[in-house]
């Protein structure tokens, strides 16, 4: 049992929360999809409420050191436009600045630190432990709210934690997640599919191992699709193949054959002689394998047709990834058409994770059409597989910990 906000005396504290406001920016430097920091403001909201002063900290992209395209400021900005209150930005997360910056807080005011990942501490706090250390002694209690990084046993996520004994709790963002997602996954009301898209199996080999066992249907679409085919035989063409994922390819559709599990592929694929939204293309059966000189770029319509009585006969479906390149509106459809399919299955408690996934609800006026968005795609994954994160783990041990 992890504490819980309201486990919490906020009243006049230091409040020292770990948020997720990792959201995608442009080019230009704005935030394109403000989702993430608008999913942190019940949190914030019921602090300021309590009269604590809210210490936010988060990450944002993968700085290799102090990287101006990577700073926090517009998030800062962009969060005082929905609390409708000033959120001062704090151009550091440690240090003499941050520490004044800190003092000269009033109850309900509200600062952002600056990028996490500035420094290597953050995510190697084995090597630099003194960072922990500087960041905990900004707040008398600690939140995280931060699911979508809870899987990274980091400085912020994991072990800043033990500094708090009594006094380290969940925020109602990641309540929310782990009750969703521990109620519907890992105790699923069957039939239960799972659709898994992306461009790696690499990165999602551990889930689709642990699915295998949990789920009573798999569909796997997108490019790994690709590195399957090749498992078989199939010629792909230009596609991408992770050759050193052969043999678990092999071994994860063998798996699924032991136990009786049926798991779909794409019967049909829309390739592309180029990898660009206005590349000449044309509908192929799988089984005929791509032809030379083109590419995989999406799901075909007969894989639509074979994939939709599936999932309306399921009553648990968890998505994650697309399985076509959702980024080219011409090879989004089949990513398009099944977040349709998904939002129509209203018997079912659907969940879906991870950025393109999402943004296809969104871009189809879907995402109030599920019963729950997770806000971590690779956080959500790892909840699947392992049942726990280190973030969640950090704040059960800081749950039991004696007071010094």
């Amino acid at each position: 049992m992890v504490m819980q906000l309201k486990d919490l005396s906020m009243k006049g504290k230091r409040v020292l929360m770990r948020v997720d406001f990792n959201v995608p920016m442009t080019k230009q430097g704005a935030i394109s999809d403000d989702s993430r920091i608008r999913a942190a403001l019940p949190s914030i909201q019921e602090i300021i409420k309590a009269g604590g002063k809210v210490i936010l900290m988060s990450h944002l992209g993968r700085p290799k050191g102090v990287t101006p395209s990577c700073t926090l400021k517009p998030c800062a900005d962009r969060l005082s436009e929905l609390l409708g209150k000033p959120v001062r930005f704090v151009n550091d997360c440690i240090g003499d600045v941050v520490q004044k910056a800190v003092s000269e807080m009033k109850e309900g005011d509200v600062i952002l630190l600056e990028n996490l990942r500035f420094y290597e501490a953050e995510e190697h706090p084995d090597k630099y432990p003194e960072f922990v250390k500087k960041l905990a002694m900004l707040g008398d209690v600690y939140v995280n709210d931060a699911f979508g990084t809870a899987h990274r046993a980091h400085a912020s996520t994991a072990l800043i934690a033990k500094y708090f004994p009594k006094k380290a709790a969940a925020g109602l963002l990641m309540i929310k997640e782990v009750e969703a997602l521990g109620a519907s996954l890992l105790n699923p009301k069957r039939p239960f599919v799972a659709i898994i898209g992306g461009a790696k199996i690499s990165t999602k080999i551990g889930v689709l191992k642990s699915l295998v066992h949990k789920a009573d249907f798999l569909l796997i679409g997108g490019a790994m699709t690709f590195t399957f085919m090749k498992a078989v035989g199939l010629s792909v063409g230009t596609s991408p193949v992770e050759e050193t994922m052969i043999d678990e390819a092999i071994g994860v559709m063998q798996e699924a054959k032991d136990l009786g599990k049926k798991t779909y592929f794409p019967l049909d694929l829309v390739v592309a002689s180029e990898f660009k939204d206005d590349a000449p293309s044309k509908v192929i059966d799988i089984q005929e394998g791509i032809p030379d000189g083109f590419q995989g770029m999406d799901i075909g319509p007969k894989t639509i047709e074979l994939w939709k009585p599936v999932l309306e006969a399921s009553h648990t479906i968890f998505w994650n990834g697309p399985v076509g390149v959702f980024e080219f509106p011409t090879f989004a459809k089949g990513t398009k058409a099944l977040a349709q399919i998904v939002a129509n299955c209203k018997k079912a408690f659907t969940v879906v994770g991870g950025g393109d996934s999402i943004a296809a609800l969104e871009q189809s006026g879907l995402q109030g059409a599920v019963s729950h968005v997770s806000t971590g795609g690779g956080a959500s994954l790892e909840f699947i597989e392992q049942g726990t994160l280190p973030g969640i783990e950090a704040l059960e041990e800081a749950a039991k910990a004696e007071v010094n």
